[in-house]
């Protein structure tokens, strides 16, 4: 089955090509720049940037994979959750595009696609894991018992990873997003320098929390601004707020993955791409006899192969199609 897939949940316009397991096909325009002059996603530009993207992408996507829009199988989008202007505009245009070519026609939950997406291209090699989604706007684990079965743990009850990083970036003068500046300054850093921190570590539940950590860089900013000042105490104040957050994500996700009983940890969503996250996790697992699995990084940020993968599984497994009446959810929780 050949399935046209279309994401715009936040500020990516996306769309891929994906026949079975393989992607062939996986265009996404960025509007970074854009949104970088505003320190954060501005949700009307957004929506403004994704008319205006949407079908140079779709073309795009199609020609990479050497297909016209008539070879089609199936066509899938993104209907939550996200931004509602910017999830309208491709979610639309997908059950559009499906009433055109008389096409089934699937909306993806954007977690759930994420969920899944270490898996994309091996699907055969399956086998119950503990899962952490972890991006801009959320920090999920999740209990995958069986394919297309799983159990939400935990989520954040405040501010996601990715915001911690980018708004902790914002008060140290980096420019947006800030979580990869932070990545790269912290990789010439001390961890140690600076004592955050690590909230909800020991605490008896699967949540996060990460509102505090941003406010305890914020007060100690306050306290210390002549640091601002020192190149290199950027850079331990980076790897710092970095140790900070990591070591939260792994410790909890491995005491999870214990308690399930699971041999394997998944990892997936924007934050994933970070290098201290994906090392701490390798050892944590190495250490603890897991096996780890992480989303490949061009599969980690907002893309439409993984919601093309994810629709065909569906498929696959005799998943209802949705309705072309069916209307975005922008607070979509995973089921």
């Amino acid at each position: 089955m050949t399935i046209l897939a279309i994401e715009t949940s936040c500020d990516e316009t996306s769309a891929a090509v994906v026949r079975d397991e393989k992607i062939l096909s996986n265009a996404v325009s960025s509007q970074i720049a854009l949104h970088a002059e505003y320190g954060g996603v501005v949700p009307e530009l957004a929506a403004r940037e994704h008319l205006k993207n949407l079908s140079p992408v779709v073309r795009a996507a199609l020609g990479e994979a050497k297909l016209s829009a008539g070879e089609i199988d199936a066509v899938a989008a993104t209907q939550g959750p996200g931004l509602p202007t910017a999830l309208l505009v491709g979610f639309k245009a997908a059950q559009a595009v499906a009433f055109a070519l008389r096409k089934p026609f699937l909306g993806i939950n954007h977690h759930e696609a994420h969920l899944y997406s270490p898996w994309i291209g091996d699907f055969a090699a399956f086998q119950p894991n503990v899962s952490l989604i972890v991006s801009g706007g959320h920090t999920i684990l999740v209990w995958v018992q069986s394919e297309l079965k799983h159990q939400v743990l935990g989520a954040t009850i405040d501010d996601a990873a990715g915001e911690c990083f980018d708004k902790t970036g914002k008060l140290i003068g980096l420019s947006y997003p800030a979580g990869p500046e932070i990545d790269k300054l912290a990789e010439q850093g001390n961890p140690a320098a600076f004592d955050f921190p690590r909230p909800l570590l020991h605490d008896a539940s699967d949540d996060f929390s990460f509102s505090g950590l941003k406010t305890s860089v914020r007060y100690f900013l306050r306290d210390h601004p002549d640091l601002l000042g020192d190149p290199q105490k950027i850079r331990d104040l980076c790897a710092s707020i970095q140790a900070a957050i990591v070591e939260v994500l792994v410790a909890k996700t491995i005491r999870a993955a214990k308690r399930t009983g699971v041999r394997c940890v998944t990892a997936s969503g924007g934050v994933t791409c970070n290098r201290e996250l994906r090392k701490q996790l390798e050892r944590a697992c190495k250490t603890n006899g897991f096996t780890l699995r992480l989303a490949e990084k061009n599969l980690c940020t907002d893309n439409a192969a993984m919601i093309g993968i994810l629709a065909g599984r569906k498929l696959l497994a005799g998943a209802a199609q949705t309705s072309l009446d069916q209307e975005i959810a922008p607070g979509l929780a995973i089921a």
